[in-house]
């Protein structure tokens, strides 16, 4: 049992309470108390976790003190409602192991200096409720002041995260900054096309993933300009440079009666006139599509100056879905066409140009990652790491004596793919949009050497380049969760906020290693 350290005769304590119950802390081991922020839940850790905060640029693992004590009210009802928000009252920051940690409690009382003759020993007012090892002391009532049992922060702590602090990134991690290698030369990477697959207005479109820098939400305020033409819908800032904003749905004159899905995403493409976002409804799949399955327009829509803006045409499922596929250097000159000038600048490209430059140098210290949802977190995976990005097969073999998160085994191309459920290997609630017609569930087929599996999403959000200086390590909240995610990614743009959760692509190809490890969970 900890010791209360006195000094002058008296010692402050920050007053709080849990479930009715009067808590208290000393106050020189809390560092902060502010309102809960919104909390993004991280898989594989103990009940106990709500959920990782981001404060002064860190990630901190928040601990519901409820859910240590034990208390009535644990859970969505009292910490957490559908929006990510918290219903308690304050939270507390802590610093464990030079880790930040959240507290989240009912109520703060107040701070309070107390005389030594108020301090006790925590057994002298035992309250069964509580393990005497997560005790410090007690604060003794009187002159009309209500007592307190004081909470020893490291073991309350400890015996929530272990290992939190403890353990270093190993040294040697594999690299999946540069595209995967494939032994298989029927799979080389020259004799197929890497596509993004957009959706606007219904129909879908294509671009080549080099054309695509990244895709990210279309912000809630978006910058009108006065007297531009229908397809430029404005400017939006990305990382601290101009954006202008390119509606494919305009640009090509679809039906604008058509549902838009919600705020839509922005692909940003790198084009003559700089960067340019293009508004498209939703990025679906990341394709690998043979050449030779991809043809040239046919020669009397060649000639047409409105199709000048296709590459070619991508036949899927034997012929029975054809994709257009955009050349992004010549994308825009169909706004031209049409009277427009330049397709995208607002009154010249200079200033286009010096906001690419400002984008470039960022993005050259920079990592691409395949994001995608999951419960309600979003996840990423390293470009280079990522094959392809699917639709959910209707056809799935079961495996026999197979890990309960492998969910059998398909064919793509000829070739066996193993199919993984993240939902099950994170242990996270079965919830709806897995595998049903028309869903927006995903296969995100992700490769090295020789090994590949298809991991089983809810949805696929985009693709985002994380400045090197907003990824940092993530919390250890238990051995698996620190195997499968080390590092989280803090994306701020326009007000918005997203933390994702980046995943190493190494340590879910081992699914022998991976059985093991959840054995522990």
């Amino acid at each position: 049992m900890a010791a209360i350290i006195r000094r002058d005769g008296a010692r402050s304590f920050v007053l709080f309470t849990v479930g009715g119950m009067g808590l208290a802390l000393p106050l020189d081991s809390v560092l902060e108390i502010l309102r809960p922020p919104a909390l993004v839940p991280i898989p594989l850790g103990p009940p106990s976790l709500e959920g990782l905060a981001r404060r002064h640029g860190a990630v901190l693992p928040v601990i519901g003190l409820r859910r240590v004590l034990g208390l009535a009210g644990a859970g969505a009802g009292e910490g957490e409602t559908d929006d990510g928000e918290t219903k308690a009252a304050r939270l507390l920051i802590l610093r464990h192991n030079g880790q930040p940690v959240g507290l989240l409690v009912d109520r703060v009382s107040g701070l309070s200096a107390v005389d030594e003759g108020r301090i006790a020993d925590s057994g002298a007012t035992p309250d069964p409720s509580i393990d005497a090892d997560l005790l410090a002391g007690a604060i003794l009532a009187g002159d009309g002041r209500d007592g307190a049992l004081i909470l020893d922060p490291g073991p309350l702590i400890e015996r929530q995260f272990a290992d939190l602090g403890r353990i270093a990134s190993p040294a040697g991690a594999a690299d999946f900054s540069a595209p995967a290698q494939l032994k298989s030369a029927a799979a080389a990477p020259q004799d197929e096309e890497q596509l993004v697959v957009l959706t606007v207005a219904e129909q879908e479109f294509a671009l080549p993933v080099a054309a695509v820098r990244e895709v990210v939400p279309v912000p809630e305020a978006v910058t009108r300009v006065p007297r531009a033409r229908p397809h430029l819908l404005g400017m939006m800032t990305l990382r601290d440079a101009l954006l202008p904003l390119v509606g494919l749905r305009e640009l090509f004159g679809l039906d604008a009666e058509k549902d838009r899905g919600g705020r839509g995403k922005v692909a940003v493409l790198r084009t003559a006139e700089g960067l340019v976002g293009m508004v498209v409804e939703d990025v679906r799949e990341i394709l690998r599509v043979p050449r030779e399955r991809i043809d040239p327009v046919p020669p009397l829509m060649a000639r047409e100056a409105e199709f000048e803006d296709m590459d070619g045409i991508a036949r899927l499922d034997g012929g029975a879905r054809l994709i257009p596929v955009l050349s992004a250097e010549r994308l825009f000159r169909h706004g031209a066409g049409n009277g427009a000038g330049s397709a995208v600048g607002f009154g010249g490209g200079a200033q286009g140009r010096e906001g690419e430059a400002a984008v470039a140098m960022e993005a050259e210290r920079a990592e691409a990652f395949v994001v995608f949802r999951l419960a309600s977190a979003e996840y990423g995976l390293p470009v280079g790491a990522v094959q392809e990005v699917l639709r959910v097969p209707d056809a799935v073999t079961p495996l026999p004596n197979a890990p309960d998160f492998v969910s059998g085994v398909t064919t793509l191309r000829g070739a066996v793919l193993p199919l993984v459920a993240l939902r099950r290997l994170l242990r996270l609630p079965e919830g709806q949009g897995q595998g049903g017609a028309g869903d927006r569930s995903r296969v995100v087929v992700i490769a090295a050497g020789t090994s590949r599996a298809g991991l089983l999403v809810d949805g696929m959000a985009g693709i985002a380049r994380i400045p090197d200086g907003a990824i940092g390590p993530a919390p250890v909240v238990s051995q698996a969760q620190h195997r499968l995610i080390r590092r989280i990614g803090a994306l701020e743009n326009a007000g918005e906020r997203r933390m994702i959760l980046l995943m190493d692509p190494a340590e879910l190809l081992d699914m022998d290693q991976l059985a093991d490890l959840l054995v522990t969970v």
